[in-house]
């Protein structure tokens, strides 16, 4: 007996931590990517032209050129100007003064180079996994509140509880309060800024609704399926761990995916013409006279922390339940 309670209370801690580095990682800059070049002297441009992903959406990754450099003061007055005019408060997109970034929109600076091969913004990419990324993570947290229970009963207690409260955000987030609409409209502007192509941009933003209609739809289905599975699967309970645990891998599929796409569909507008290309996932690479650099980031720790504690707490939790200590 004082055995199986230890083995619960390292589940519940492990888990615990798990569920902490989680909501942090959400947080984070999970992944960095850096281009260098002749014509961005580590002078005015000391980290390169660098941005960083995070889950809900792409970062500025520049700092400040060094202190007392020829081109400091100049580039800090410029970009800090553009940044103000570029910043949308319903989207929090150029909001870069929280993320560390002071001075250089590299953001910005770095659809201005894909730009010249024919690369779509990068606000293009992933815009359903960006607006829902939050309750993606929401019905995870849930998931991980219900696998602390060891009683079948109050383990559906929980996740019914919690997946109708995140159900409900999403629902009145997205929709009710227009969040979706005002985002569609800042995709439309954003893309527009780099190309005009009006018939092209509308069936964009009404593919971007439809998708994000569908995926709302789909992760209120997932609530369901989880509910049936545990209520009706003895085993299932362990997928409670097992499915967030997963999410490293997630994201680098996710990434991965989506710098294909930018590599493969070049618009014939880029002053420079290339061939399709995959764009460098881990390393380094060469594009052009550019250099390109990507790495994880210590947001990517966190996540390798939640795969780490869950699957140790699932391992100990499919032993409880082989000796019947848990259900």
């Amino acid at each position: 007996m004082q055995a199986q309670k230890k083995q619960t209370l390292i589940v519940t801690a492990l888990t615990a931590i798990a569920l902490v580095a989680m909501v942090a990682a959400y947080f984070s800059p999970i992944w960095w990517v850096s281009l260098t070049a002749p014509n961005y002297p580590k002078d005015a441009f000391p980290d390169g032209i660098r941005i960083h992903f995070h889950f809900d959406g792409v970062y500025n990754g520049c700092t400040t050129a060094p202190k007392g450099s020829r081109l400091s003061n100049e580039i800090i007055q410029q970009d800090l100007s553009e940044h103000v005019e570029r910043y949308n408060p319903v989207t929090g997109a150029g909001k870069d003064a929280d993320k560390g970034a002071k001075g250089l929109d590299c953001v910005h600076e770095m659809n201005t180079i894909n730009h010249y091969v024919g690369m779509y913004p990068i606000a293009t990419g992933s815009p359903v996994e960006l607006r829902l990324s939050k309750f993606i993570f929401g019905f995870f947290a849930v998931m991980l509140l219900g696998f602390m229970a060891t009683q079948r009963k109050r383990r559906l207690i929980v996740l019914a509880g919690g997946f109708a409260a995140v159900a409900a955000w999403m629902v009145v987030d997205q929709i009710a309060l227009g969040h979706l609409n005002a985002f569609a409209a800042y995709y439309h502007h954003e893309a527009a800024s780099f190309f005009n192509q009006p018939e092209v941009l509308d069936v964009w933003v009404a593919n971007l609704k439809f998708a994000t209609y569908a995926a709302i739809v789909g992760l209120i289905v997932a609530m369901i399926v989880v509910l049936i599975g545990v209520w009706k699967m003895r085993g299932f309970s362990l997928l409670l761990a097992l499915v967030p645990a997963l999410l490293p891998i997630y994201f680098v599929i996710d990434y991965a995916g989506w710098l294909w796409f930018f590599g493969h569909n070049l618009h014939p507008w880029g002053a420079f013409t290339v061939k399709p290309f995959m764009p460098t996932v881990f390393g380094e690479g060469k594009v052009a006279q550019f250099s390109t650099y990507s790495y994880p980031y210590w947001g990517y720790a966190l996540l390798l922390l939640v795969f780490a504690a869950l699957m140790l707490a699932l391992l100990i939790r499919r032993k409880q339940m082989r000796e019947g200590s848990a259900e």
